[in-house]
């Protein structure tokens, strides 16, 4: 039974229970594996040797997840190729298939999460009330620790998009 986390995370001003422990600066970032679509995988290991900025989104569906994922993809052309950003979220892979050709997203990679919430578990985002994973910033340098945070205390609020694009910045 995964660990409950509360008075951590809200919904409009209504508290959530997160599963899974909070990852912190300096962990090992832990494994996971999500699908890039219905048959094909992916784990922390097909991004080795990268420095990682995992943007996690309840669903692209919604205004702030649709702002944060075109924001991480513009910022992704400034970053080069050693870093690889992820958006990782609970919806389809067909509905982010959709969503991204729909939005012209060519630079982030988005990875569902939706068959066995790996990934939400392993880095306390499962939103239990929901079944979401919880908006959420995790930046990981290319020896997989852990360096930026960011578990945004109200679901409909915006990352804190400079930090985490400077905190991958001071990994180049």
């Amino acid at each position: 039974m995964a660990q409950e986390r509360t008075g951590v995370a809200a919904f409009k001003g209504n508290p959530l229970t997160l599963l899974g422990p909070e990852v912190k600066v300096g962990d090992q970032a832990p494994d996971f594996t999500v699908n890039k679509n219905l048959l094909t995988e992916a784990t922390l290991a097909d991004y080795a040797g990268k420095v990682k900025l995992i943007s996690v989104v309840p669903s692209l569906d919604t205004g702030v997840c649709d702002q944060q994922t075109r924001r991480f993809n513009e910022e992704a052309a400034n970053l080069g190729d050693n870093v690889a950003i992820l958006t990782i979220s609970v919806d389809l892979p067909f509905a982010q298939a959709r969503w991204c050709g729909a939005a012209g997203i060519d630079k982030v990679v988005t990875l569902s999460d939706y068959k066995t919430k790996s990934f939400g578990e392993a880095y306390g985002v499962v939103i239990k009330e929901f079944g979401l994973l919880m908006r959420s910033i995790f930046v990981i340098d290319a020896n997989n620790t852990v360096q930026y945070v960011e578990y945004l205390p109200e679901m409909t609020e915006h990352p804190n998009y400079e930090a985490a694009i400077e905190a991958v910045k001071k990994l180049l």
